[in-house]
C-alpha cells in the first residue's frame, strides 16, 4: 500500500449553539449550563483523528476481492467495486481522549450529552478526512462501504479485523481498538472503504433495517438485486 497517513491535528469544532439545539436545551437553563460545562471540558481534551491508506484492487473472485493483499469475502463488496481499481481504507474517530473522562455512572443524561459531543467530534474527523482525500487525490464523487453496515450479508462485521489488518497500526497511530465482537472503541468511531464512483451509493440502500436513527437513504430493491444477483 502507498500513502498511509494519520490525521491527528484536526480542529475539534464544537458549535455550542448548534449542540444545545440538538439536545433541546435552553442556553440559560440549569441543564444548559451543565451541558456547556461538558462542552468546555471536551474542548480542552478532544483530539479527533483519522487514519487512511491508498490501496489497490488485486484478484477478484465470485464473492471475494483482494485489496492491498488482504482478501475480503462479500458478494456485494465485490460487485460494488467491480469497476474500481483504487480504494481508501480508513478509520475516523472522536479520539480516545474522550473516554478518559469519568462521568457519574448513574447519570444517564450526562452520558447522553457526552455521547452527543463525541458524535460531533467524529463528524469533524470524517469531514476533515474527506476533504483531505478529495484534495490530495483529486477525487470526484465518492461512495463508502463499511463492515457491519446494513444487512449482515452485505459486508459482515467480522471482517472489521481484516480492515484493521489492511491498515495496520490503527491502535498505536490513532488509539482505536477492536473488541472480540468487532466493535470499535471509542464508540464514536467509523471505518470502511472510500472510493471514487460515477453513481451515488449509500449502504443504507441495501439495508432492510426499518428502524435506524443513522439511516441516510431508503432501502432500494433495485440496487439490492443488482449487487446481490449480478
Amino acid at each position: 500500500m502507498d500513502a498511509m497517513e494519520a490525521l491527528t491535528e484536526i480542529e475539534p469544532a464544537l458549535d455550542a449553539a448548534a449542540l444545545l439545539a440538538r439536545v433541546r436545551l435552553a442556553p440559560g437553563s440549569e441543564d444548559g449550563a451543565a451541558f456547556m460545562a461538558l462542552i468546555d471540558k471536551a474542548r480542552g481534551i478532544a483530539r479527533p483523528k483519522a487514519l487512511y491508506a491508498e490501496a489497490f484492487i488485486g484478484e477478484r473472485g465470485d464473492d471475494t476481492i483482494q485489496i492491498g493483499g488482504v482478501t475480503f469475502v462479500s458478494r456485494m463488496l465485490r460487485r460494488r467495486l467491480a469497476a474500481v481499481e483504487r480504494v481508501f481504507p480508513y478509520v475516523a474517530t472522536c479520539g480516545h481522549e474522550m473516554d478518559r473522562v469519568a462521568l457519574p455512572a448513574d447519570d444517564a443524561l450526562a452520558q447522553f450529552w457526552w455521547d452527543t459531543i463525541k458524535a460531533e467530534l467524529l463528524s469533524a474527523a470524517r469531514v476533515r478526512l474527506l476533504v483531505h482525500l478529495t484534495d490530495r487525490f483529486r477525487l470526484g464523487q465518492t461512495a463508502r462501504m463499511s463492515p457491519g453496515s446494513g444487512d449482515a450479508e452485505v459486508w459482515p462485521i467480522e471482517q472489521q479485523r481484516l480492515l484493521f489488518e489492511l491498515l495496520g497500526g490503527v491502535t498505536p497511530l490513532i488509539g482505536v481498538t477492536l473488541t472480540e465482537s468487532c466493535l470499535m472503541i471509542p464508540n464514536k468511531t467509523v471505518s470502511g472503504l472510500l472510493f471514487s464512483t460515477e453513481h451515488d451509493f449509500l449502504t443504507c440502500q441495501v439495508c432492510h433495517r426499518e428502524v435506524c436513527q443513522n439511516r441516510k437513504a431508503p432501502f432500494d430493491a433495485a440496487v439490492w438485486r443488482t449487487l446481490r444477483e449480478s
